[in-house]
């Protein structure tokens, strides 16, 4: 007689974590309860959860929510690194973020964090050549959060863009992993190329607030930008840069400045 097995629920650390704090924040703040339910608790997993939380915040009348669910509903089963970045995602700003207490928040408030997975879905859209779909979530996404992020723009995982208010990537930016940056950061052309025109952003670099970095240029890996600087020439790697136009001011200060979110001068800088 064959023994009949049953099959094991898949554990998910961090969705039981986040569930748990949508549960907390319902019954801390009960008037919070249809917007938590319908976002969180009756998902059954990150992906239900972000595919509603998105279709919910880019949805018109020009496009359904019904029909956007579909669409990040079909992008997230076809392509499961979609999830492994957002869940890369969702560790950064809850770990390089002060102001993020919880998982819950980005998911329910970070308009960078909401931003960058629906401009994921838009990538995925553009590689199998659906561009006027990956045009129409690039121009929700800009509407509804104020950042414009081309959906041919190659952006790696563990990404943090915090406030996020007026951010540009181009159509030929290239950003690595663990990167992070804040508001009003512009990664754009110089106005003169018309094929690859826009940066390539390493690993680990920490860009700061208002921030340009023009043209076909590389900033290296574990490097800074610091706010307000205009960046027109390479960066090598863990270096700082500040000024307009930006130059070399110092070591990066640390081994990964994305991660220690120091934004300070080095020692001995004027």
């Amino acid at each position: 007689m064959m023994e009949t097995r049953k099959k094991l629920a898949p554990v998910d650390p961090v969705w039981d974590r986040i569930t748990a704090e949508a549960q907390d924040a319902v019954d801390r703040e009960p008037l919070m309860g249809g917007l938590v339910h319908a976002c969180i608790l009756h998902h059954k997993n990150l992906d239900r959860a972000l595919s509603y939380r998105i279709s919910a915040k880019l949805c018109s009348n020009e496009m359904s929510m019904m029909v956007l669910r579909e669409i990040v509903d079909d992008a997230y089963d076809s392509a499961p690194e979609l999830i492994e970045a957002a869940r890369a995602d969702l560790m950064a700003v809850y770990e390089r973020d002060p102001a993020c207490h919880r998982l819950l928040q980005p998911i329910l408030y970070f308009k960078g964090y909401q931003a960058m997975q629906a401009y994921r879905v838009a990538h995925w859209l553009w590689t199998r050549k659906r561009y006027d779909l990956a045009y129409f979530f690039q121009m929700r996404v800009s509407e509804i959060f104020g950042v414009d992020i081309h959906p041919a723009a190659r952006i790696g995982k563990g990404i943090m863009i915090d406030h996020a208010h007026s951010i540009v990537i181009g159509e030929t930016a290239v950003v690595g992993d663990n990167v992070s940056m804040l508001h009003s950061v512009t990664l754009g052309g110089t106005g003169k190329e018309e094929e690859d025109r826009h940066p390539k952003i390493g690993d680990g670099v920490l860009i700061g607030a208002g921030a340009k970095v023009l043209g076909n240029i590389k900033v290296g890996h574990c490097s800074r930008i610091a706010a307000g600087s205009v960046v027109l020439s390479e960066v090598p790697p863990c270096k700082t840069v500040a000024g307009i136009p930006a130059k070399i001011v110092g070591e990066a200060g640390c081994d990964q400045p994305s991660v220690s979110m120091d934004q300070r001068f080095p020692n001995g800088s004027d």
